[in-house]
Formats: structure tokens, sequence, C-alpha cells
């Protein structure tokens, strides 16, 4: 019933090789530490603002250069990981990539396998605007991963905003909330840890969510800056880690019967009850 999880924070470039190669450092260490499943951020291949050099450097998951390397690694180190997300070509008609997230088992195979839902779309301030659908697909489907270890709710980054979708991950049997991210700097101030920390007291998870962070070196295009404080939260809603913003390995240890304890002291997970919503409208002036 317990567990050792290692958060990955990473500062990845747009440089898929070198990217790689740091990866597998941090895996080799939080296994030295006692990992029993090591968590890498949202996009750990690629990170970069340039539609023309991601089409040079990104690949179909069948030939993914990452993926390969991640899932020999994870095999010769003998540890579940979760690759918080892979950028990936698709045969979407519109040329449009998957943001990937797959599990790997400690024999390199691939266990499971989420693409992102929400599209992050938004202007969250004059200078920094995000239009992730155009360059990226969504996907449609949650996906719950019923591992030996524990049973993982599968989510990325923007999804976070979106409680309906981890309400229904719980249901499904998650007890552990994956949320690798690469947040903005803007949003990361004022919403990460209100949210993260929400989605484990509303749902009775353990939430995991490693990040990417600091200013990501750019080869071709604008650089882009993130968040960091990868964080670890109790189903209680307690932090349990934040590893502010350097990159590194961060090791917490998860009792999972917390995840059962909670819900039965407030279960409002299974309280739902169907309503109705009514719009009242004050009556116009002179009516």
């Amino acid at each position: 019933m317990s567990l050792t999880a290692a958060l990955i924070q990473m500062t990845s470039s747009d440089d898929p090789a070198a990217n790689l190669a740091q990866t597998c450092r941090y895996l080799e260490e939080a296994a030295a530490k006692g990992a029993q499943i090591a968590l890498t951020p949202e996009i750990t291949n690629c990170v970069s603002f340039s539609r023309a050099l991601q089409e040079r450097v990104l690949h179909h998951e069948a030939e993914e250069p990452t993926l390969a390397g991640l899932r020999e690694a994870a095999q010769r180190i003998g540890i579940w990981v979760l690759i918080g997300s892979l950028a990936l070509k698709t045969d979407d008609p519109e040329g449009r990539f998957a943001n990937r997230s797959f599990l790997i088992d400690p024999e390199g195979g691939i266990f499971a396998r989420y693409d992102k839902i929400h599209m992050f779309d938004v202007q969250v301030s004059e200078s920094e605007t995000y239009r992730e659908s155009a360059g990226f697909r969504p996907g449609a489907q949650a996906v719950v991963a019923q591992t030996p270890l524990a049973s993982f709710g599968m989510s990325i980054c923007y999804d976070l905003r979106f409680a309906h979708l981890f309400r229904s991950l719980a249901k499904a049997g998650a007890e552990i909330l994956t949320i690798p991210a690469a947040f903005s700097p803007v949003t990361g101030v004022a919403h990460w840890q209100s949210l993260l920390r929400t989605r484990a007291i509303e749902t009775g998870c353990y939430v995991l969510a490693p990040a990417q962070s600091g200013r990501h070196p750019a080869s071709e295009g604008r650089a882009r800056a993130t968040y960091g404080h990868s964080m670890a939260v109790s189903p209680w809603g307690e932090v349990l880690l934040d590893m502010g913003t350097e990159p590194g390995v961060g090791l917490v240890h998860l009792d999972l019967a917390q995840v059962a304890d909670v819900r039965n002291r407030v279960p409002a997970l299974f309280h739902d009850r169907a309503f109705e919503t009514s719009v009242i409208s004050s009556p116009q002036v002179g009516s």
C-alpha cells in the first residue's frame, strides 16, 4: 500500500537528443534513490514554438527516438516511467501533432497512452498568447491505467482546469492523478498550486505533477519560459513536495491507504445528485 515516486523537473530545449540524454540521467538518479516510478514533464522531447523545427525533428510514435530511448532506460533500470508527454507527428489531415503521455512498465513495454484532451488556446497577457489547437490535435479518450503499483488517472497540463475529467478518472478507479505540465509563469503563480490541491481534495486522489521549468533554450524561433514547481499533493490536499524552479529529481513517499481513508471521511465523490439550472433575469426597465 506504499509507493515511492520521483518527479523529474526539466528545462527541455528544442533538441530532442540532448533532452533524451538528460532525461535518462534523471531516471538513473531516480532509480538509485529507490523510486518505483519516475515521472517526466509535458513535452519532454522538444519545447519549441517553431512549427518548421518541429516538422524537422519530430517523428511518428513508431519511429520516435525519445520514446524508444526511455523504454530502453525503463527496462535497463527496472522501474515504471510516466513520460509526461511527447510531441509526435500524426496522420491528422491538417498536419497537426499529438501531445501524448505514455506509461512505460519495467520491461520497457507501453502500458498505457493518453492524448491531451484540452488544448491551451488562451491569451494570458498582452505579450503571451497560445494557440495549441493550431499545431496539436485534441484527444477524446480519458485513461485510467490499473498497474500493480496503483491506478493512475492520466492527464496533461491544461486538462488541470477541467474538474469533470478528474472526477471521472477518480470514479473509474484512479488513486493517483498524473498531471505533467509546461505551465505558463503568469498562470503558474496565480493558479498552479491552488488547482493541484483542489483536484486532490475533490477526488481524494494523490496528485503527481512533474513540470518544465525556466527559460528553454531555442535554436530557432522565440524562447519559451515555464513556471516549474513540480508538486506532489496528498488526498487531503497537503503539499508533500514543491521542487521550486531548479531542474532535478524530487522523491515522495505515498501511502495509498490514505486514498480510501480520505474518501471514507469525506465521501463527496459519491454524493453527486442530478439537478437543473435556472437562469433568472431581471425585468427590463419599462416592461
